[in-house]
């Protein structure tokens, strides 16, 4: 994807932002790693630590921003503008394009059996359907910000741009393939979208994930702002989950649906690759 980021600092500045991006991952990846086990065992027990799970990334970059006195001026927590402004259609429809994409071709093909949702929407199929989405676009939205925001703290807010100040080759994939990983104990152990055949999940999940980072990083990026990537995130988790989700059955389900699912993974590898096709320009980090 024609991201390119130089892998050669020119100046001894540079060289000290290298140094400084290093030592910042080090501290990162030194508290995310303990506190991510001890969350895995503790989703064992009981899947509400899944909000701690989230939050790891978040925690540990508070960690070492405090550790190593690198303040918060660099998350951007500022609005963004007019770029940011401009990102909220695709924020809140992407994941509605998608899922009609994906679980559509699947309810249509017959892969996968459409179940009506519950919900206190009262009316025909189809209508129940689309308030749903409705207000999972907004409401669910809103409230997945409570654990999108620990994880986009982490991998958006921090681990991404020191990536790319450390002079990591190819950030963005290697920042959205540290996320897939990150994903996999809990595939693996708590059937978090773990279909039929695990290694095929895995490696589609992996497609799936690394193509969604790709998006969302590039919001980041291009925004100058970790408010786009957290209502991104926010959106899909609760439009894919709590409304296409929930509206499938099936033996099959996780094979062609889901973030581990065939038609998934492909909606998301040809989204990152379209958007790959449009030039990036990187707003202030």
């Amino acid at each position: 994807m024609r991201t390119n980021f130089s892998t050669m600092p020119s100046t001894r500045s540079e060289e000290e932002k290298v140094q400084k991006a290093r030592r910042g991952l080090l501290v990162f990846f030194a508290v995310l790693i303990p506190l991510s086990i001890l969350s895995y065992v503790l989703i064992m027990k009981a899947p509400i630590f899944g909000l701690l799970l989230m939050w790891t990334p978040g925690l540990s970059s508070i960690f070492a921003r405090v550790v190593l006195r690198e303040g918060i001026s660099d998350i951007s927590l500022r609005f963004g503008g007019k770029q940011t402004v401009k990102s909220l259609p695709f924020i809140l429809l992407f994941p509605v394009v998608i899922g009609l994409f994906a679980y559509g071709i699947a309810w249509i093909t017959g892969l996968v059996q459409y179940v009506t949702p519950d919900s206190f929407i009262e009316g025909p199929s189809g209508v129940i359907l689309a308030g749903t989405i409705l207000f999972q676009m907004f409401v669910g939205t809103a409230i997945g910000i409570i654990s999108s925001s620990g994880e986009e703290l982490g991998w958006r807010g921090y681990m991404l741009t020191r990536l790319i100040d450390a002079r990591i080759p190819r950030p963005v994939l290697t920042s959205g393939i540290i996320w897939g990983v990150w994903h996999l104990p809990v595939m693996l152990f708590a059937d978090y979208y773990s279909g039929p055949y695990p290694a095929l999940s895995v490696i589609l999940f992996m497609i799936s994930v690394t193509s969604f980072s790709y998006l969302i990083s590039r919001l980041r990026l291009t925004t100058g702002s970790i408010w786009p990537a957290i209502l991104l995130h926010a959106c899909w988790n609760a439009v894919i989950q709590d409304a296409f989700d929930i509206s499938s059955s099936g033996k099959n389900v996780l094979l062609w649906t889901g973030e581990s699912g065939i038609l998934v993974a492909l909606a998301l590898l040809i989204a990152a690759w379209m958007m790959s096709r449009k030039p990036l320009v990187i707003r202030q980090l």
